[in-house]
């Protein structure tokens, strides 16, 4: 299936490519075989799916079973999910600090031109900061998935989507749009859960896919040069850049500190992350996916008390078990500290 489904971006890479050269005169009759070709795949896959989407919704469920977070043998609510496009998002944060005010979908399938229009409009009308972004899921039930080729992916976005099924259940997910720590609150704890169940599916199901556990690096010694520069850390870069920010916003200086997010964004560029916007809006939305320290959340102490509470809590049923009940980040320090 996967296989099938990389055969379809290929044909849909080719088409996207007869139309956009100029020295192809008639890219409809250019492309007819490769979109013949591209309908029987996608017949193929859409017959196949069902079968593919039943068998990890049975490998999700057994891991989940296995850890604790079953009842009976069964998840509560069962995992179900489709892969689907996925609606993009917009996503709305003021100028003067960063906090995602609106996140409102959009079709699937706007262009490159008119998302750009679509930005620029909301900035200009209102006076905020705006971006449009990809995501891989949507926790409705059955929970939407984003087709993709990696497997690793794909069951971490089941689990992660799961998740947010799970704790709609209970007081954190239903405190999800209250406040902006309860959504990094609730999406940090998806971004965790995600990954442990992950990864226990790989090692269960396909270990031969399982990508390997990145290894500390050994300090080198003091003396010893170094022959090559140190490899850029995005992680680390992005927290800095984050961190700058916050304080340019706190200052007032909103014009410097956007200035500074595009001098960034063109580094960024350079070491091989294409990025396409980065402002306001970028970390409100990506802040909140916080399961690792640094990066977009800077200084957010939210993600870090999430963290903190899964490092006290002896398994992930227990971690997950404690925290859906939690309604307020006072709550969950109080946690922390009992």
């Amino acid at each position: 299936y996967l296989d099938l489904v990389r055969r379809i971006q290929e044909a849909e890479d080719h088409i996207k490519t007869i139309y956009a050269d100029p020295n192809i005169p008639n890219p409809q009759i250019a492309s007819s075989l490769t979109r013949q070709r591209l309908a029987e795949l996608s017949a193929q896959r859409n017959q196949m799916a069902p079968l593919v989407e039943t068998i990890l919704q049975y490998q999700v469920s057994m891991v989940l079973a296995d850890l604790g977070l079953s009842y009976g043998g069964q998840p509560l609510p069962p995992v179900l999910y489709r892969t689907t496009p996925v609606p993009l998002a917009l996503i709305v944060s003021p100028r003067d600090t960063i906090r995602q005010d609106a996140n409102i979908s959009l079709k699937a399938d706007l262009t490159l031109e008119q998302i750009v229009s679509l930005e620029e409009q909301v900035e200009r009308d209102l006076n905020v900061s705006s971006l449009v972004v990809n995501i891989g899921g949507i926790g409705i039930y059955p929970t939407m998935v984003m087709q993709t080729t990696d497997l690793n992916w794909l069951v971490e976005v089941v689990a992660h989507e799961w998740t947010h099924n799970f704790l709609t259940l209970r007081p954190l997910g239903l405190s999800y749009q209250n406040s902006a720590e309860l959504r990094t609150m609730n999406e940090t704890t998806a971004s965790i859960a995600g990954k442990e169940i992950g990864r226990a599916v790989m090692e269960k199901y396909y270990p031969d896919l399982l990508p390997p556990p990145e290894e500390e690096k050994p300090s080198p010694p003091e003396a010893a040069k170094p022959s090559e520069p140190p490899a850029f850390d995005f992680r680390a870069e992005m927290h800095l850049t984050r961190v700058t920010v916050d304080q340019l916003l706190a200052e007032g200086k909103v014009e410097e500190a956007e200035a500074f997010m595009e001098q960034r964004r063109q580094f960024f560029w350079e070491n091989g992350y294409r990025i396409r916007r980065l402002n306001q809006a970028y970390f409100a939305f990506y802040g909140a996916y916080a399961d690792e320290p640094g990066g977009a959340a800077g200084e957010d102490p939210v993600p870090a008390a999430v963290r903190a509470l899964r490092a006290q809590s002896p398994s992930l049923a227990a971690f997950i078990n404690r925290i859906a009940w939690v309604t307020s980040y006072g709550a969950l320090t109080a946690m922390l500290e009992r």
